[in-house]
């Protein structure tokens, strides 16, 4: 039954019918430009076959020769750059030495023949012996004259690609003549060997290319499906019936603009009379809309024009090749029907649109008065001519709004237009509130939206501010809409959009705001909310950091702080500690993570380095006891789950000495610091890669080194130097580039690696930076004095005559009767306790120190004797003659120093120049 229906459905088309008069003719030549398409691919994929076997059998031809040539030319050279053929040609019997090698290096190097020849041409060794003894024929000039050559020679024996290289005793002289190379007839041979091979690929690249071309063939004869003439007059009959049936206007147009085809559905929808066809279009008197658009020819798409009652959606494009007269095809629907709805549906996209847009823009910062900024500029153009967005003050400072809004004060913080001038008040302002926006009904506030589609009419809203109402209407606003930006249940302020040249509000509109103006609430909420936080941390923050450097004159520092601009507070951190001796340290940290925790975390740091620092601990020891508290902070049990872990904590500790110069440096996983010499040069220093604090694997190591004067010492944290999308070794090539170019003052250098570094400080999304720069200083060898005190207790008064001496040189006779009794006590301390060598050392600063140094481990202690006790109140009696005192550890036993203030001289206490 399918098969019969499949018969009758072929029949109905005329694929099956007897052919009429000339129409198998016009079968055969639809079928024979298949033919002849197949026999022309088959043509010319034949001859590019032939033509490419033709030029591989060249290439290869060319191939064999090539490597004929380089393998005689490197055979011939080699046996003739070899020492013993120079020696076999001066030996009595050439023959017998040359024959086996030149056999040999035939074998070796593939060739037909090596031959070796005296300087007369004569051949001392040849494969083929009888020719051993007679001269080769060829010109053998330019190799007597000591030049290696490839030549084709034709000749006896044979024809061949022959290589002739002259033989050099060691005096440089040509002794002979090596001459190597293939014979063209084994060249022949192996191209023979390889034209099979080349045959074999042209006719497997004949078969896919002839059978390429039988499938094109076929799938074109497919397509065409065999039709004869009668076959596409029957098509066009179709065509022409559907063209009709279809409920769509089609016209045609010539490039004159002449009508050639009108369907009935375009004849009704433009009331064409029935012979419009072939008249111009100019002619037909259409509508102007739609007949400007079928004269222009231009192209369109989905244009909708009135003809009469109806609303037709046009639609044009242009026919014709290229260089063809350009005619048109036009095609009409009758829209009438969709307009409401596509009005509304139109209201419905412009309002997601709206809300798109401002969930894309409304919010992106935790920016109070930015997100207010971004409301209206989301809504100007989009919803309103004018947008004003008033907040109460407690908003905009960050603390929690009143409850009852009408009590509190608005600022205006936005303010947009896209009429230009306008009569709202300006940015910045405090404007009434208006009555209807916030009522009291019950002793509670009804805060409710207000919608004025005609200011006019309405009354209530101009008695706020009757002269402002009126400049208002005058200018030309004709509506408004406000709406109280409300999130969590609380009034945070008002915002108003006002329409001039817009058509007036309409209900639906008030959907849009109070949706827009919601979103936007709840940014303004979170702002603020961060706005509160942000700040309490902030002052945390600096609380925390030193407020400026203290007074020493070791080091000339400056330093900058640059806090986080996005990721909220964090836990760097700078400091420069004074210490004994005139010394002094440079300390910079830095605590990973942001927020409180870590602006807490920096000031427990910073406070434990304080304390260590009192102690006089060396670098190392003072690093390994802060790595001891962080592993205590992150094992403490009070702690709650919620809270972040220490580690990750970097520390870098400088401690500097100006009496020696002498710089010790030890680190826990942070950054190198810079190092500027007066000289110029710039360079990282070499600081222990120790591990961060809080991981507690290994001991912590320290460096020390001698720095010049003058020098400037940069220490920085990460921040500084770490850049998304920026290569870290640039931008610490960048650093030292940057101090290279500044002079010596640490303020000036402060600058400029921020300069380098953060140019125009726009990397939003960059860390906190601490940067402290130091310039060295040496404390003048006046200012220093020194004394080796032998192991004997009558020593003690010549040294503290030499110390008193000192001191009345210096003008401190004031401190200098003090200073005799620590001295001697500590002195006398060292000689009855410690053990040799004993020094000290004298060095007027701010304070006068006196350091009495011994070798032994064996440290004092402070404790309050008893009446009876015949010792114990010498430590006693120099904490209460000294300002400060205690013990320094160092590798070579301990210092006992005790500072006292200048009393004498203010000029001391200047800095050194």
């Amino acid at each position: 039954m399918a098969r019969e229906w499949r018969r009758r459905l072929r029949r109905w088309h005329g694929w099956r019918r007897a052919p009429e008069p000339g129409e198998r003719g016009a079968r055969f030549a639809g079928r024979s430009v298949a033919a002849q398409v197949f026999a022309l691919q088959l043509a010319i994929v034949l001859l590019l076959v032939m033509a490419g076997a033709a030029l591989l059998a060249w290439q290869a031809r060319a191939a064999d020769v090539r490597s004929a040539r380089d393998r005689s030319l490197a055979c011939a050279g080699t046996l003739a750059a070899a020492p013993s053929t120079a020696a076999a040609l001066r030996s009595a019997r050439p023959t017998a030495a040359l024959q086996p090698v030149s056999l040999r290096a035939r074998d070796a190097c593939g060739i037909d023949f090596v031959a070796v020849l005296d300087d007369d041409g004569v051949r001392l060794s040849d494969p083929l012996t009888a020719l051993i003894g007679r001269r080769a024929a060829g010109d053998f000039s330019r190799a007597l004259a000591g030049e290696t050559y490839l030549e084709h020679f034709r000749g006896e024996p044979t024809d061949s690609v022959r290589a002739v290289a002259p033989v050099r005793d060691s005096d440089r002289k040509v002794v002979g003549l090596v001459t190597a190379g293939v014979d063209l007839a084994t060249v022949a041979d192996r191209l023979d060997g390889e034209l099979p091979w080349v045959g074999v690929g042209a006719v497997g690249a004949l078969l896919p290319a002839a059978a390429g071309a039988g499938l094109i063939s076929r799938r074109l004869k497919r397509q065409t499906r065999g039709l004869g003439p009668t076959e596409v007059t029957r098509m066009y009959e179709h065509h022409d019936a559907v063209l009709h049936a279809v409920r769509e206007g089609v016209l045609v147009l010539d490039a004159d603009r002449r009508l050639l085809l009108a369907n009935d559905e375009a004849l009704r929808l433009l009331g064409l009379p029935a012979g419009a066809q072939g008249q111009r279009i100019g002619a037909l008197r259409l509508p102007s809309g739609v007949g400007a658009l079928l004269v222009s020819g231009r192209t369109a798409t989905d244009e909708v024009h009135p003809v009469g009652e109806r609303l037709l959606a046009v639609n044009q494009r242009t026919t014709g090749g290229d260089g063809d007269p350009s005619g048109t095809v036009t095609t009409l629907r009758d829209t009438t029907e969709l307009r409401d709805v596509a009005g509304q549906a139109e209201v419905a996209a412009e309002r997601l649109e709206l809300l798109y847009t401002a969930g894309l823009h409304v919010g992106t910062t935790l920016d109070v008065e930015r997100t207010a900024e971004e409301l209206a500029e989301v809504a100007v153009d989009r919803f309103a001519d004018v947008v004003s967005v008033d907040l109460l003050d407690p908003v905009i400072e960050g603390e929690e709004p009143l409850p009852d809004p009408t009590t509190a004060t608005v600022r205006r913080v936005a303010l947009r237009s896209a009429v230009g001038d306008h009569p709202l008040q300006p940015l910045g302002s405090r404007p009434r509130i208006p009555p209807v926006a916030f009522r009291a009904t019950g002793g509670t506030v009804e805060v409710a939206p207000v919608f004025e589609p005609d200011l006019a009419a309405a009354t209530e809203w101009r008695r706020v501010d009757p002269e402002g109402a009126a400049h208002i209407l005058s200018a030309g606003f004709h509506s408004r809409i406000t709406v109280p930006l409300r999130a969590r249940g609380t009034v945070l302020g008002l915002a108003s959009f006002w329409r001039r040249d817009q058509r007036p509000y309409q209900p639906e509109d008030l959907a849009s705001a109070q949706e827009l103006v919601a979103r936007t609430a709840v940014c303004v909420d979170n702002a603020r909310r961060y706005a509160r936080e942000h700040g309490m941390a902030v002052t945390l923050q600096r609380s925390l950091l030193p407020g400026g450097l203290p007074e020493q004159n070791a080091v000339d520092a400056a330093y900058r702080f640059v806090p986080a601009q996005a990721a909220g507070v964090g836990g760097d951190w700078f400091d420069v500690l004074p210490l004994p001796g005139a010394r002094v340290a440079l300390v910079v940290g830095d605590v990973v993570g942001h927020g409180l925790h870590a602006a807490a975390t920096m000031g427990r740091l910073r406070t434990a380095v304080h304390n260590f620092s009192s102690l006089d601990l060396p670098p190392d020891e003072l690093l390994a006891h802060l790595d001891e508290l962080v592993v205590r902070i992150d094992q403490d049990p009070t702690r709650g789950p919620e809270t972040e872990t220490v580690t990750g904590a970097t520390v870098l500790y400088v401690l500097y000495e100006p009496a020696t110069g002498q710089c010790h440096l030890a680190g826990a996983g942070h950054p190198p610091p810079a190092l500027a010499r007066p000289d110029g040069t710039t360079a990282y220093l070499d600081v222990p890669a120790n591990l961060p604090l809080g991981l507690g694997t290994s001991p912590f190591e320290t460096r020390t080194l001698t720095v010049p004067e003058g020098s400037r010492l940069v220490l920085y944290t990460d921040g500084l130097i770490r850049s998304r999308g920026r290569d870290l070794d640039e931008r610490l090539e960048t650093l030292l580039e940057a101090v290279a170019r500044t002079g010596r003052d640490p303020d000036e250098t402060c600058g400029a690696l921020l300069e380098a570094l953060l140019p125009g400080r726009s990397h939003t999304g960059r860390d906190d930076i601490a940067l402290l720069v130091a310039v060295t200083r040496r404390l003048p060898p006046d200012r220093v004095a020194e004394w080796e005190v032998p192991s004997d207790p009558e020593a003690v008064g010549r040294v503290r005559s030499a110390c008193m001496d000192q001191m009345t040189a210096w003008g401190l006779q004031e401190t200098a009767f003090t200073a005799e009794l620590v001295l001697s006590e500590l002195i006398t301390n060292a000689v009855r306790y410690g053990a040799p060598p004993i020094t000290v050392r004298l060095l007027c600063d701010r304070y006068l120190t006196c350091e009495v140094s011994d070798s032994s481990s064996t440290a004092p202690h402070l404790r309050r004797a008893t009446t009876v006790d015949e010792g114990g109140r010498g430590l006693f009696l120099i904490a209460q003659l000294a300002q400060h005192w205690g013990t320094r550890y160092g590798p070579h036993g301990k210092t006992i120093w005790a500072e006292m203030p200048l009393t004498d001289s203010a000029e001391d206490e200047a800095p050194w120049t």
